[in-house]
């Protein structure tokens, strides 16, 4: 004798209040992302799936929303997608329809992507890893997408550097050396500053799909910070990471307004409601704190503000 099963998610909660975001995190993925004229990118992607839930529904269908988020992602498998953002903004769709309960639905996907390039000096074949940052939230009104990218780099500090360098001038000063002399001294050779690893975050977010290459965002990202670094580095190329960096020495907050100088540059294109989301972490090498600079800024008001 069969039964039906109690949907006691449907039933209503002991507390009647509502929810932003209720779904799963975690769910691991093989992606495809299509390249022209290439072999497809393999990624091991991992998602978080939310709905919001009413006050009125004790849960929700935990097990459709697993359903759907296998389906979308097993037919990107088989069919590469070539934007990562469009595919999280489909899984968004499909959630939200599926749900007659819920306004909003968002679909978020982090992976690793492996980049080959050289190395500066050397010109060694190496490879070098970048986070990717897709999401998507769908609603009534329409789907917003997102996508970027974190990758790491190496800081300079200026304040230090600068001690540095009047420490130089008193030396020299006091073995006879000519101003002139040391002026152009301290300007072809970068005087020692504390280096640190640097953590960067660049994000665009726009109504549909941003019309946004992600290599150019890992590019923008990279190229804020004092140097790029290279996990292959013979020594050639640590004296080029070394005098660029100090060559270039950045505060955590330059690094973000080197990231908003770019993004208006490169991306000037878009539509004045895009969100640009900018992120700079420091691992300090002489302090046990990091430092962090940080801001979301629509494309309209960051043009604003670069045009004074």
């Amino acid at each position: 004798m069969s039964h039906q099963l109690p949907d006691v998610q449907a039933t209503k909660p002991d507390v009647s209040v509502g929810l932003s975001q209720v779904g799963v995190t975690g769910v691991e993925k093989l992606v495809k992302v299509a390249r022209d004229g290439k072999r497809p990118l393999v990624l091991m992607a991992e998602f978080e799936v939310f709905v919001d839930l009413p006050g009125g529904r004790k849960g929700i269908d935990m097990s459709r929303n697993m359903q759907v988020v296998d389906e979308i992602l097993e037919d990107a498998v088989s069919e590469p997608t070539y934007r990562v953002e469009d595919l999280c903004g489909q899984a968004a769709e499909r959630l939200l329809a599926k749900h007659d309960y819920t306004s909003t639905a968002e679909v978020r996907m982090t992976a690793d992507l492996i980049l080959r390039e050289d190395t500066p000096a050397s010109e060694l074949q190496t490879q070098s890893t970048a986070k990717i940052i897709a999401s998507a939230t769908a609603t009534e009104e329409g789907t917003r997408e997102e996508i970027g990218a974190e990758v790491v780099g190496m800081t300079v500090c200026p304040c230090s550097q600068g001690m540095s360098a009047s420490r130089a001038r008193d030396v020299m000063q006091d073995l006879d050396v000519d101003e002139e002399t040391i002026d152009e001294f301290l300007e072809k050779v970068p005087q020692p500053g504390h280096s640190q690893r640097g953590h960067a975050t660049l994000t665009i977010t726009s109504d549909g799909s941003p019309d946004v290459d992600l290599i150019d965002v890992i590019d923008i990202a990279r190229d804020s910070m004092s140097a790029r670094i290279y996990n292959l580095a013979k020594r050639p190329d640590e004296d080029h990471m070394t005098y660029h960096a100090h060559a270039n020495a950045k505060f955590v907050e330059d690094c973000v307004r080197s990231l908003a100088e770019m993004t208006v540059e490169k991306f000037d294109h878009l539509a004045d409601n895009a969100v640009v989301h900018m992120k700079q972490s420091n691992d300090e090498s002489i302090h046990q704190h990091n430092a962090h600079a940080e801001r979301e800024v629509t494309m309209q008001q960051l043009r604003s503000e670069m045009r004074r």
